[in-house]
């Protein structure tokens, strides 16, 4: 359009000047006359063909605004897709954290529109439809780009130290000059749902809320890194029923005004993390998270902040679980499909082994409001135990497939009633919190068989004593399930037991486990191996005489432990002994000394 109107100009300066020289010739007046029209003519066509460019030019722009307008749709589409995949990994889903390439697609999306911008201001069109249309493009990419790049803890103690990062993908365009300040607070579901009118309104008291945004050249990001934030009061709506404090969800609400170099007005911009519930004390860690799983797991992706359904098809909190399990125990080995009928069995308290739970519907009340069928806990408790004791001390034997895991009785003993006496398998416990315990067929009086639970190893348990080196103590428990030597599997797990004095004069010692009837007392009168049915005198001024053993009937879940206070008369609760005695005959015994419960406290 520009060299055609270049042309336009020259051609109408000749037809001027040839205009004017024919005017005052005589001569040649008919060839004068024809050069004029041609003139004319050409005239005209330039005019005509800068017209339809001009309408070609309107077209093109309206087309440009349009097709950038469905790019801006897509990377705010694909922003919400990471935020949903961000709020999912809080379950074990995958998640690539990976800014950068929607960083690139912000920063090209910005740079389109200022070049369409510029065209318009070259047409002269500034108070067009496609300014117009072109300025809320740009309103609405700024505002959005502003993201909760690492988020808080969703579980928040009041007086915590914790910390959180936002991310501004425009960064490399923010004007230079003031520093930009990002400030957070903490809001309400009901603030979250109106942000508009949040601003002065605290539900809550945040300290170390503020944070300059900084550009990292070397990573090409700007962030608002906030490291020490804390929680110090919090203020709680009314409560609902039977609602519990670890059932309400607040949110972070990060905002600040920033200058982006090309556009002339400031942007005020915001955004709000994932939900979070607030704490004041450890003990209501567990409830929390449970209300924080199920907000992750089955939320909507545009949902109305923070609803959540009552109810959701077991499927879908079977992924949930596993999920959550794989992820948090850190394997690759899923929950099965018998884990997967135990565990509806559990929280339907349906014990029927052939029954189909797919399709039946899971409340929030069955997950963690009500306890399960006599017991004190609730699904989630129980669960959760499981997950951390396998997570600390039983990582590698489930992940290499060692243990069954959840299993219920009746399937029990429709899968050993046929194994050799002394097959085994390792299940979780489903009387308490947290304990694996082994099952295994053993021989009756009569010649028969029966299934015998011992009873289950806790964390504590555990920590004193490997669960490799528990297996090998049992001298009648031979082959894991179905078939394998329990040596072949577990030797690499063993811990060799101490030969050579361990130095100063004293003699080396090792803990041993005694199921059942098997926990008789030794004969030998030599402590060279200390196990949990003998105790050396902890003091030369006096011994420990052990009494008869009580009898001990076995049910389902039941062993004796080795060492039993029932079989001592400790005189370790004699006022006239030194302090530092009773402590060294508490450590000898591997018994702690009685102790409040500081976790209590935490």
């Amino acid at each position: 359009m520009h060299q055609i109107q270049e042309e336009l100009n020259w051609e109408r300066q000749n037809f001027e000047s040839a205009h004017t020289q024919g005017s005052f010739q005589q001569n040649g007046l008919d060839s004068a006359n024809v050069e004029i029209k041609k003139l004319q003519t050409h005239i005209q066509q330039l005019e005509y063909n800068i017209q339809a460019m001009a309408t070609k030019r309107s077209q093109l722009l309206k087309e440009s605004m349009e097709l950038l307008g469905i790019c801006q749709n897509r990377f705010l589409n694909r922003l919400n897709e990471w935020r949903w995949e961000q709020r999912k990994a809080a379950i074990g889903f995958p998640f690539d954290d990976n800014l950068s390439p929607l960083q690139t697609w912000a920063e090209q999306l910005l740079g389109m529109n200022g070049n369409l911008r510029q065209e318009l201001m070259l047409t002269g069109e500034l108070t067009s439809e496609l300014q117009e249309g072109l300025s809320q493009l740009v309103q609405v990419l700024i505002e959005s780009s502003l993201i909760v790049d690492k988020q808080p803890p969703q579980v928040i103690k009041t007086q915590s130290k914790f910390s959180t990062t936002v991310r501004y993908l425009l960064g490399e365009k923010v004007a230079p000059g003031k520093p930009v300040l990002v400030k957070a607070q903490i809001i309400n579901e009901i603030q979250a749902r109106n942000l508009a009118n949040v601003h002065g309104d605290n539900v809550g008291e945040l300290i170390n809320n503020s944070a300059v945004l900084e550009h990292n050249a070397a990573t090409k990001s700007t962030c608002s890194n906030f490291r020490n934030m804390s929680i110090k009061k919090i203020k709680r709506a009314d409560r609902k029923g039977s609602e519990s404090v670890t059932e309400e969800k607040f949110a972070l609400l990060f905002s600040s005004e920033i200058n982006i170099t090309g556009c002339e007005t400031p942007y005020r911009i915001q955004v709000i993390s994932q939900p979070v519930v607030v704490i004041v004390h450890g003990s209501q860690d567990n409830n929390a998270v449970a209300t924080i799983i199920w907000d992750c797991a089955f939320s909507e992706q545009d949902r109305i902040p923070f609803v959540v359904p009552d109810r959701v098809p077991w499927r879908m909190m079977y992924n949930t679980l596993n999920s959550k399990f794989t992820s948090e125990v850190g394997t690759q080995h899923n929950l099965d499909q018998y884990n997967q009928h135990f565990l509806a069995q559990k929280i339907f308290d349906k014990p029927d082994f052939n029954e189909d739970f797919s399709n039946m519907m899971v409340s929030w009340a069955q997950f963690n409001k009500e306890v399960l069928p006599g017991r004190p806990f609730t699904f989630w408790q129980w669960f959760e135990g499981v997950m951390e004791l396998t997570k600390k001390h039983l990582k590698t034997y489930w992940s290499e497939g060692l243990i069954f895991g959840f299993i219920g009785k009746q399937h029990l003993h429709l899968i050993l009633k046929d194994r050799p006496n002394g097959t085994f398998l390792l299940r979780f416990s489903d009387s308490e919190i947290g304990g694996i315990t082994i099952a295994y067929v053993s021989a009756t009086e009569n010649g028969g068989q029966k299934i015998q639970n011992i009873q289950p190893f806790t964390k504590r348990d555990l920590e004193i004593r490997g669960l490799g080196d528990r297996i090998r103590d049992i001298d009648h428990i031979t082959y894991l399930y179905p078939e394998f030597s329990k040596h072949d599997v577990f030797r690499k797990f063993y811990t060799a037991e101490p030969t050579l004095p361990i130095g100063g004069g004293y003699i080396p010692v090792s803990l041993q486990l005694k199921v059942g009837m098997d926990a008789q007392r030794p004969t030998s009168s030599t402590p060279s191996s200390f196990n949990m049915d003998t105790m050396p005198s902890p003091h030369p001024s006096f011994n420990v005489e052990p009494i008869a053993p009580t009898p001990i009937v076995q049910g389902p879940e039941t062993s004796q432990s080795s060492f039993s206070m029932q079989q001592f008369q400790s005189p370790f609760n004699s006022p006239d002994l030194p302090d530092e005695i009773i402590d060294g005959a508490t450590t000898a015994s591997g018994l702690e000394p009685m102790l409040p419960d500081l976790n209590f406290f935490d």
